[in-house]
This record gives structure tokens, C-alpha cells and sequence, in this order.
């Protein structure tokens, strides 16, 4: 089947409905989410709350991978932008917090690959033009977890150009998973099974 699905993934409404839209389409051999914000008032939306969204609705693929960036390694634990008196957090944060739900998914789901990737810097409008990285190399290791047969580790890895890396330690802290998960599906009313 083919088809387009778009959505404003700042808005939580439109995410559902991109998601549940999504599902009209059948099941998925791999997403991933890709969408980004470097700053302002959407980077939480759209970097951390629109990924959990979708993963939460959507019909659980073979495989999931999700865009990351090694600024996550200065992010918070506190999990700032997801208190209810705090409407914001850092791009840092976002991206901490998508990388541990890319390992507590690999935790949870036994049929589903999941990865955190670095694309790394690259010039794109968002990287701007001073980007050191390259840009044909930045989507290669995200096609290559979305296609490949064998893969080290299988599940639950944080990767920059096919090679595995050292993520945040609050990655792989089953209690830090627990709490970051819990606050989202507070945030958004949306359980993740």
C-alpha cells in the first residue's frame, strides 16, 4: 500500500492523528523518527512527546530507530519539560529522553528492534552550513538499522556511523526508563504497553 501521512507533530491531536492514519496502512517493517527542533517552544513536542506518541499508537513494527544526537550526553535527568509547571526543556533533554526510550522500547517489546542513532553534525538547515559532519553519511547508519540482517548489538544500541557508541548512562537505568515513560504517558494521557 501506498500513501502519505502528514501532521503537525507539535500539536498532540494531529501526532494521534498522523498515528492512528498510520495504522490504516498496516503494520511496518521499520519507522523511524526523524523529525527535529533545535530550540524553542516545540523542541519537546516534536524531538521527545511526538516519537512516544507514535510509538505508543502505532502498531508495533519489526523495527524502530530513533534520531538522536551526542548532545544527549548533557542533558537532564530531571525531566523538566514534562513536570506540569515547566512547559520547555533543552534540546539536550530531548534528546536524552528519545534515546532512553529507544532502550527501555528494546526492554520492553521482545518482537521489536529498537536503536538510538547519531547522524552526527551535519549541514542541513538545522546543522547549518558550518556542519563538520557528512551528509550523505548522516542517514546511511538509520537505513542500515531499518534493512540490515545482522546487527551488534541486536537491540537496544546507540549508534554513529554503524558503530556502536557510549550513551548517557541514564540510558540504560531501568528506574530512569520507568519515570520518563511514566511522566510522558502522564503528560499525554497516552499508555505505552
Amino acid at each position: 500500500m501506498h500513501g502519505a501521512v502528514y501532521g503537525d507533530l507539535a500539536n498532540l491531536d494531529e501526532t494521534i492523528a498522523v498515528a492512528e492514519h498510520a495504522n490504516e496502512h498496516g503494520r511496518f517493517d521499520a519507522i523511524i523518527h526523524n523529525a527535529g527542533v533545535l530550540n524553542g517552544p516545540d523542541v519537546l513536542a516534536v524531538n521527545t512527546v511526538a516519537p512516544f506518541v507514535l510509538t505508543a499508537i502505532m502498531r508495533k513494527p519489526r523495527r524502530l530507530i530513533y534520531v538522536s544526537s551526542s548532545m544527549h550526553r548533557s542533558g537532564s535527568t530531571r525531566l523538566r519539560g514534562l513536570a506540569p509547571q515547566t512547559a520547555r526543556a533543552s534540546y539536550q533533554d530531548s534528546k536524552l529522553y528519545i534515546t532512553t526510550l529507544a532502550i527501555a522500547v528494546a526492554n520492553r517489546w521482545a518482537d521489536t528492534v529498537s536503536h538510538a542513532v547519531d547522524p552526527g553534525w551535519v549541514p542541513t538547515r538545522m546543522g547549518g552550513p558550518g556542519a563538520t559532519d557528512d551528509l550523505d553519511a548522516g542517514h546511511v547508519t538509520q537505513v542500515w538499522l531499518a534493512t540490515a540482517e545482522h546487527i551488534d548489538p541486536h537491540t537496544g544500541g546507540y549508534w554513529y556511523h554503524q558503530n556502536p557508541q557510549r550513551q548517557h548512562p541514564a540510558t540504560n537505568d531501568a528506574a530512569f526508563q520507568t519515570e520518563l515513560i511514566t511522566a510522558l504517558e502522564a503528560h499525554t494521557g497516552i499508555i505505552l504497553d
